[in-house]
């Protein structure tokens, strides 16, 4: 890497343990058998930890992940903002992480008005039959609409395109151990990409993402999701829900996740391999040409 593709910063180690008097690692070393053309043989190998871990609100589990161990709190604060149960990082009153051994407990307790409306949501779910998420209530859940994004200022070059996924290469210290985590990344025009984080799960990876901007302060209008997984609709609304009006993957898009990034004024660019990259929607947004941006 070039000095000029120098990143703001770099986050994806079990140097903070968000809560947990002992954290747990992401990685572990494994003996396995190895069978090549030049013969066999016993080695080391290191594979990432996969942890159950719940998300709980007022004392009441709402979800549960499998999840890297690591980055807590800004799961919780990103899973929360992505989700749509709170706005903001000011709606979260307080985050609480709790080792089970089996798995980690987060306990989220929301401010008075944000709790008022999970609590109205969680009774809509629910049902009059108590079933939780189920029927037609869940589907309209999972393909909930996303506001349109404000793409009014930014605009990429190719040049931009391809750095992001680059750089975003460079923060992936769990990946490059193991060959099995995703990444989400943040870039900046002129800057590179700011903030990163990993986690065995993609979805994780870029609420951990959402969490880390929000605790920072960065606004996700002026910027590029950055993925390293094939882009779903779930990455779509996630993208949507910080603000960002472009997603850069390096895997393929869904049909379904097309039309969702196109309603919401999205710039869908994936396959990025190399110096090639497709654009998906909204394609005048990737300007060619004149001044090109150095990170």
């Amino acid at each position: 890497m070039t000095r000029s593709d120098t990143v703001l910063s770099q986050t994806c180690s079990p140097a903070t343990s968000d809560g947990v008097e002992d954290p747990r690692p992401v990685v572990t070393a494994t003996r396995r058998i190895t069978h090549r053309a030049e013969g066999i043989a016993a080695a080391d190998r290191m594979v990432p930890e996969e942890t159950p871990i719940a998300l709980s609100y007022g004392g009441t589990t709402h979800a549960v992940m499998m999840a890297s161990p690591a980055d807590f709190e800004d799961f919780a604060l990103g899973f929360s903002i992505t989700e749509g149960i709170v706005a903001a990082a000011g709606e979260i009153d307080a985050v609480e992480v709790q080792d089970l051994g089996a798995g980690i407990d987060i306990q989220i307790r929301l401010r008075d008005s944000a709790n008022r409306r999970f609590e109205a949501r969680r009774r809509r779910l629910a049902g009059p039959v108590g079933c939780g998420l189920c029927g037609i209530e869940s589907i309209e859940e999972a393909m909930r609409s996303v506001d349109e994004v404000d793409a009014s200022q930014l605009r990429l070059t190719p040049d931009d395109i391809t750095r992001s996924v680059r750089l975003l290469s460079g923060l992936q210290p769990m990946h490059r151990q193991t060959g099995a985590v995703h990444a989400a990344g943040f870039y900046l025009p002129g800057k590179g990409v700011v903030m990163a984080r990993e986690d065995v799960g993609r979805h994780n990876a870029l609420d951990k993402l959402a969490g880390a901007l929000s605790r920072e302060g960065i606004s996700g209008q002026g910027g590029a999701v950055v993925v390293t997984s094939r882009v779903s609709v779930e990455m779509v609304q996630k993208t949507a829900a910080i603000g960002a009006p472009f997603i850069i993957a390096v895997s393929a898009p869904t049909a379904l996740a097309i039309r969702t990034a196109e309603a919401a004024g999205m710039t869908l660019i994936a396959l990025v391999r190399g110096d090639d990259f497709d654009i998906f929607t909204h394609p005048d947004r990737v300007v060619t040409g004149g001044a090109r941006h150095v990170a």
